[in-house]
């Protein structure tokens, strides 16, 4: 591109090539041209200003035309690629090396890709040569351009170069100090200062972390210390995704400022310890449990998101079917007994539990919670947290509750004989009684409570019924693709039941809004039988978890499988998905 090519991309321009493409009329140009008038010096992005034109006027301009197309039609015309920014995916502090702030907002410029020869930079002035020039004669590499929406470099400008600022600033502030808690320094006793944890650059960081990752719907933040860069690592539909590294000196900052929020001793750094803040986004409060732990590096913190508009959902949204619904309502509609939920940590029972309760939690009901920890305040129960320290465990917890007038006790999970005589003596008291196991499918559960030492004819008086659950991910509507599926393939995911091969499925495809995973969100799969007359004639010592899940798929169960492969009949996820989730681990 000669030098006399160097200029700004007008709007006059590119509403004559919207012309040319015949994506709108002579007179939805000149209509447009006049409505641009509004932005001053073109405060807005193109293609803001046209879809902002069609909302106020109803103009039928491109008939559907969105930012995304209009940036994509865009790109193609100018012949470059267009190129989405996910901060997920771009290094912080080397992009931000490439030049200062003012020199990027100067140009609207942002470098995106920094390799050992190549800087990919991300452009919304395409014809615009000069920072080129500037920047090939200080980096002697290869610059290769990708298109981007303006709206977005502006954006992305501000929080990269702001999150590099704040994290450059602090290191500079612990240059030359040592910390006591990485295991491999423990030798460098005359280095003892440590950075301020209140220190501006370090509070701007934990409140940059915390919004980020609320914006990216993220479940868990993973703060892991290594030897000298340490991770940041956002959990997102159930996957780990790198987000940032951090110098090491300054991630112990942040620890400790995360541990002073959530109200923990600040000086211990050899033992484990769980606190709690809570916090606000957009949307409201957000609450987030925290948990350290001592390692080779320093200590590690995950922070698990409670979003109370998460936790708290219809049924249907957590992906009960109509029968699931029904047997879910009669179990819990009980007036005493106990039912269990199962599944490993992270498979939703916490959201399925307190869905249930705030539908129980009636003016009329005294429901009373005891938890480890609490995980979300709700007014409508009674709630309380057990305590180690003082001996307040989960079998005293039922014991102070059976004295408390309770209708309902949640039990945060059985663990032991003690808690799973406590919470069947309640049940035999006229109480209903909801609990968690960790279990891989229902019918395991009997087997669990007989291992750690409960009566069979207890659990036979006493278990109304169990329900198993896992989350998958659901299909992004926006680019799922209909495929079909072999009737090999189909068999290895319905076996041994017999299920008619549908005409199609659909697969992940991948596209810039679902970060090209295909998949947005997550929904719960569940399995659930009830202790009926023919599973209590198996709960005997020593009884076999296998006979128990045939009856109960003889009495109707639907396996975790099954309940997945109605999902994909739905259209709602993949059936690699649910073969990565829910693979079959009995004989049936």
């Amino acid at each position: 591109m000669t030098k006399s090519s160097e200029r700004k991309l007008t709007i006059v321009e590119v509403l004559n090539w919207l012309v040319e493409d015949q994506l709108i009329s002579i007179n939805e140009q000149q209509a447009i041209g006049l409505f641009a008038v509004k932005w001053e010096n073109r405060n807005k992005d193109l293609t803001e200003i046209i879809c902002d034109y069609q909302s106020e006027v109803g103009s039928e301009c491109g008939k559907d035309f969105t930012a995304t197309k209009l940036n994509k039609w865009l790109a193609a015309r100018i012949g470059l690629p267009l190129f989405h920014i996910d901060p997920l995916k771009i290094d912080a502090t080397a992009v931000t090396s490439i030049c200062t702030q003012p020199y990027a907002e100067r140009f609207n410029i942002l470098p995106v890709q920094v390799d050992s020869d190549t800087i990919v930079v991300a452009v919304s002035e395409p014809f615009e040569q000069e920072w080129e020039r500037d920047l090939k004669q200080i980096h002697k590499k290869v610059f290769k351009r990708v298109f981007a929406s303006e709206k977005d470099i502006k954006r992305y400008i501000g929080e990269l170069y702001a999150f590099s600022k704040s994290v450059k600033n602090a290191s500079k502030r612990h240059a030359d100090s040592g910390q006591l808690n990485n295991l491999e320094q423990l030798v460098e006793l005359g280095q003892s200062s440590d950075l301020e944890v209140n220190n501006q650059h370090i509070v701007n960081l934990v409140d940059w972390l915390l919004q980020y990752a609320f914006e990216q719907r993220a479940s868990d933040i993973h703060l892991e210390p290594r030897r000298e860069q340490s991770n940041v690592r956002f959990r997102i539909d159930g996957v780990m995704h790198q987000v940032y590294q951090i110098p090491t000196s300054v991630m112990a900052a942040v620890i400790s400022r995360i541990k002073i929020l959530g109200r923990m001793d600040i000086a211990e750094k050899r033992r484990p310890q769980d606190g709690r803040l809570k916090t606000r986004n957009d949307k409201g409060e957000v609450e987030l449990r925290l948990s350290t732990m001592p390692t080779a590096f320093g200590e590690k913190v995950v922070m698990r998101i409670f979003d109370p508009e998460i936790l708290l959902r219809d049924f249907s949204a957590l992906g009960f079917n109509k029968r699931e619904k029904k047997l879910w309502a009669g179990m819990t509609q009980q007036a005493h007994g106990i039912i269990l939920v199962t599944g490993p940590t992270g498979s939703g029972k916490t959201t399925t539990l307190y869905s249930t309760l705030k539908q129980l939690a009636t003016p009329e009901i005294n429901l009373c919670t005891v938890e480890d920890p609490i995980e979300l305040i709700e007014p409508a129960f009674n709630q309380m947290q057990v305590e180690h320290r003082i001996g307040l465990d989960f079998a005293s917890g039922i014991r102070t509750l059976m004295r408390q007038d309770p209708d309902i006790i949640m039990v945060g999970e059985i663990r032991d004989l003690e808690t799973a005589e406590m919470a069947i003596q309640a049940s035999l008291t006229g109480h209903l009684v909801l609990s968690t196991l960790h279990t891989n499918n229902a019918p395991s559960a009997i087997s669990r409570l007989l291992e750690i030492g409960v009566k069979p004819y207890l659990v036979k008086l006493t278990l109304l019924g169990v329900m198993a659950q896992r989350l998958i991910r659901t299909l992004y509507p926006q680019c799922k693709k209909k495929t079909e599926i072999s009737e090999e393939q189909w068999q290895v995911l319905v076996r041994p039941f017999a299920i008619k091969k549908p005409n199609f499925i659909y697969q992940a495809v991948g596209c810039v809004k679902c970060r090209n995973t295909g998949y947005s969100g997550r929904i719960g799969i569940y399995e659930i039988f009830q202790n009926t007359s023919l599973i209590q004639q198996q709960i005997v010592e020593n009884c076999d978890a296998n006979s128990i899940l045939k009856l109960a798929i003889k009495d109707g169960m639907q396996t975790l499988r099954l309940s997945g492969v109605e999902k994909i009949m739905e259209g709602i996820t993949t059936a690699e998905e649910v073969l990565r989730v829910a693979p079959e681990s009995m004989e049936v």
